[in-house]
């Protein structure tokens, strides 16, 4: 426990220091930037409504799943053990759960942020119609959707390392 004349010659040093960049305006530790979750969203499974998610392989192959809306596609992926290997876990730091949509469906989702569209200019067979899948989170609105993983993905890990789901 600090005494109290350590206490105010401590305060007295913070108070006294000058900045280490000189503003014009205070500085804000808030920004626009969403909060990343690492795995994703938690969802209440007991009380979400489900959807269906379509992946299409690039062999042509469709696999139909069940999903929370709320959850993000990197989630629902991992859940069924469908190949988009999320790297990053979930916190838009790589492309390696990287999608490709329909036109109409790229188009209804909400905007890419811009971390994402950096992430993206790294993924392999990059498309106009393409997002990440751990940015995607379901709504009613995409009962149905179709979502085409690509052939590939660019991962930098070099251990092997497989992240698995929490």
């Amino acid at each position: 426990m600090l005494g109290s004349s350590v206490r105010s010659t401590v305060r007295s040093v913070v108070r006294n220091f000058p900045p280490l960049h000189p503003v014009s305006r205070p500085l804000t530790f808030l920004t626009p930037t969403p909060l990343v979750l690492h795995g994703g969203p938690k969802i209440d499974k007991s009380t979400a409504s489900k959807i269906t998610v379509n992946w299409l392989y690039h062999d042509g192959k469709i696999r139909t799943v069940d999903a929370y809306v709320g959850q993000t596609l990197l989630q629902v992926a991992h859940t069924y053990k469908i190949e988009l290997e999320g790297a990053c876990e979930g916190v838009c730091a790589c492309s390696t759960c990287h999608t490709i949509f329909s036109d109409d469906m790229y188009d209804s989702l909400p905007e890419p942020s811009e971390d994402e569209e950096d992430m993206l200019d790294m993924a392999y067979g990059l498309q106009p119609t393409s997002r990440l899948g751990c940015q995607i989170v379901l709504t009613e609105d995409m009962d149905g959707v179709e979502v085409q993983i690509p052939q590939a993905t660019r991962n930098f890990y070099v251990d092997g390392h497989v992240p698995q789901p929490h």
